[in-house]
């Protein structure tokens, strides 16, 4: 393999297992396994803006990744997993179209492809599958956020959002403030976050049932 080449190869080995994450987080019923692989989707950016700080040579892209394996790989997942212990058994799973949502979730990657691709035309290699990549997993994080009721899958899909926004930001090189779009990005989802645990303390849905419950 000529070094020309590793770039995009692990660059487009990082994107690829992403994406495939973003299928498993909608092919999940069982919110433990959906927020296992939140973790490793979280740990999967930290290392691509590890990789690309290393590409680019830009080494505020090494602290956004460190931030993602940190926070997003470790800590949160694990705030995650102890709210689900908390809660009842029957709170733990969720009821979701899965064969439908993954049928879409095909759709609208290749219509991510269909967009990205052709608007990049020019662009180097590693640019286009970034972004296309990315538009993916926004896309997928939306139709998540969109076919789930319980607050965690809300968490979760908000989280993947981010996720893809992140990826996009720091496969642009010379891309100002990613540090801060992430870190803005990171702030939200614990706000969030807290809010689930302030319901869950109060007793009002467990933190985890349907937010529409009560209404």
């Amino acid at each position: 393999m000529q070094f020309g080449q590793l770039p995009y190869d692990v660059a487009h080995a990082l994107g690829g297992a992403m994406l495939l994450c973003a299928f498993a987080l909608l092919g999940q019923r069982r919110l433990e396994a959906m927020v296992t692989v939140l973790a490793v989707q979280g740990a999967l950016l930290g290392l691509a803006a590890l990789w690309q700080g290393w590409v680019q040579g830009a080494p505020q892209l090494y602290l956004t990744g460190v931030i993602a394996i940190a926070a997003k790989g470790v800590a949160i997942p694990v705030v995650l997993h102890r709210l689900l212990r908390a809660a009842p058994p029957a709170a733990r799973t969720e009821a979701a179209p899965v064969a439908a949502s993954l049928a879409l979730a095909f759709a609208l990657v290749a219509l991510a492809l269909l967009v990205a691709l052709p608007i990049t035309a020019g662009a180097r290699a590693l640019l286009r599958m970034d972004l296309a990549v990315a538009l993916s997993l926004v896309l997928l994080a939306l139709l998540l956020m969109g076919t789930r009721r319980l607050a965690l899958s809300q968490v979760a899909g908000l989280m993947a959002l981010e996720n893809g926004v992140v990826l996009a930001a720091v496969g642009v090189a010379g891309m100002p403030f990613v540090l801060e779009i992430s870190t803005a990005g990171l702030v939200l989802t614990m706000a969030l976050l807290a809010g689930v645990l302030a319901r869950g303390m109060q007793g009002q849905d467990t933190a985890l049932l349907d937010p529409h419950r009560g209404r």
